[in-house]
């Protein structure tokens, strides 16, 4: 029982939480100036990476450190002030982790350019680096929120089939028919692919999220959504995939196939779905590991790395990196002091992590790993804090297609998994991929904004 002299203290107190209960939670910190002061480190890394290999290479700082620096420095921050005008409250740490890899992928391809002057790959990636830079600009600029992308789920998946289809009508390269060549340049369309299909899924099962999370058949203990919800979705995976490894671009089928398990995963929240995805994928690699020649190669290459050695006819590609590996040891040799270029042609692209792990060791490989990490990890955030499904499947589908890339070229040149042919995200030599992996920090850097937005009162309604 209250005392009557107290019932007044009680009265104000229960007034007093009701009041902190209905004040306005103050808006996150938009942090601007922090993510300039980061892109200044970044771009300073990348002209020290830069003048460490001219150092060790010729003995003396390159003669175009300057133009470089002011390059890039001005890429970065033209990147910034769109970021600054368009999406203020946006996670101050993406754009300078995207700096920061473009930044240490061109000055590792500069390096090797060095070792290979008849083949000289930087100029061509600086200039697809901006190219990448202004479509980034122009994703931030107009695209007014992340949730427009939505209007447009089935024409993004009738391109992304278009652009997968029309390598088989033109030549094969290095056994793959995945490339355009046109009027000199070259292109790779599953590149681009990829974000229209993870538009798409996304797209499409924040439609039918709902259906597909209500078990209609129960084979055994598997719980399966309707043929008629599932159906769509699956057909157009079939699809792609199955062009892909027509046009024997088992990487990127790979990376759809994971695209597609893991959006489905975080659409339904069943976990049966990661064990029907791995199991799927094991029976997928046998089957194409036996029946088609060039993935059988790899695959022995895989399981007899030194076999080549042992026969007489010298170290192949992943025995060459694994060496690599092994010569950086714990801290490295040191940029421009190692002799990864031994590799061979994909030196700048499928194995360009080699150089990384020679001559910067593992501490540095293991620096270049979390750098990457961030990045996932900073576009998973982006997707947890937004309340509608469609953004949220989008930034983890985003994530995950970095993530996925990451762990097949690092497993496939370390001998973890047979090699497969994709580019490493910003570090390796690659037009393309450059490009669209630009886009996808553009998305990324939208949609957090809009999250972030809904605590400042910011966001688009």
């Amino acid at each position: 029982m209250i005392e009557p002299g107290t019932r007044g203290v009680e009265t104000a107190r229960t007034a007093g939480a009701t009041a902190d209960a209905l004040a306005p939670v103050p808006p996150p910190p938009r942090r601007r100036g922090f993510e300039c002061a980061l892109i200044v480190l970044a771009v300073s890394l990348s002209v020290y990476g830069y003048c460490a290999v001219g150092l060790a290479d010729h003995g003396s700082v390159p003669p175009g450190t300057v133009r470089y620096g002011a390059g890039l420095g001005l890429l970065a921050l033209l990147a910034h002030g769109a970021v600054r005008l368009r999406a203020p409250s946006a996670d101050p740490l993406l754009l300078p982790i995207a700096v920061l890899l473009n930044g240490m992928g061109l000055v590792l391809i500069y390096r090797l350019d060095l070792a290979t002057p008849g083949d000289r790959a930087a100029p061509t990636q600086l200039y697809w680096s901006t190219v990448g830079v202004a479509l980034f600009i122009v994703v931030v600029l107009l695209l007014p929120h992340h949730r427009v992308l939505q209007r447009y789920t089935y024409l993004c998946v009738v391109a992304a089939l278009l652009l997968l289809i029309l390598p088989i009508f033109f030549p094969a390269v290095n056994g793959a028919r995945i490339w355009l060549r046109i009027a000199g340049f070259s292109i790779q369309p599953g590149e681009f692919a990829k974000i229209l299909l993870a538009v798409f899924f996304a797209g499409y099962l924040a439609a039918n999220r709902h259906a597909l999370a209500l078990a209609a058949r129960r084979p055994g203990r598997l719980r399966l959504p309707a043929g008629r919800v599932l159906g769509p979705v699956v057909a157009v995976w079939l699809l792609s995939v199955g062009v892909l490894v027509l046009e024997r671009d088992l990487g990127t089928s790979l990376l759809f196939f994971g695209l597609f398990v893991v959006l489905l995963y975080v659409a339904t929240g069943r976990t049966g779905w990661i064990a029907v995805g791995l199991v799927l994928a094991v029976l997928g690699a046998l089957a194409v590991g036996r029946l088609e020649p060039h993935v059988h190669g790899r695959v022995a290459d895989w399981l007899h790395p030194f076999a080549s050695i042992e026969a007489g006819r010298g170290a192949g590609q992943l025995a060459q990196s694994l060496f690599a590996f092994a010569a950086g040891g714990a801290l490295g040799t040191g940029l421009g002091l190692g002799h990864s270029v031994l590799i061979g042609f994909a030196v700048k692209s499928d194995f360009i992590l080699a150089t990384a792990g020679e001559e910067l060791g593992l501490a540095g490989l293991a620096a270049l790993f979390l750098v990457y990490a961030l990045l996932v990890e900073r576009g998973y955030r982006a997707g947890l804090a937004l309340r509608d499904p469609f953004g949220r499947l989008l930034a983890v589908g985003l994530a995950s297609i970095v993530a996925l890339q990451v762990f097949v070229i690092a497993g496939g040149v370390t001998g973890l998994i047979p090699l497969t042919g994709m580019a490493m995200p910003f570090l390796a030599q690659g037009g393309s991929s450059v490009v669209t992996n630009w886009i996808i920090v553009a998305l990324l850097i939208r949609i957090s904004d809009s999250a972030r937005g809904q605590y400042d009162g910011t966001a688009v309604p």
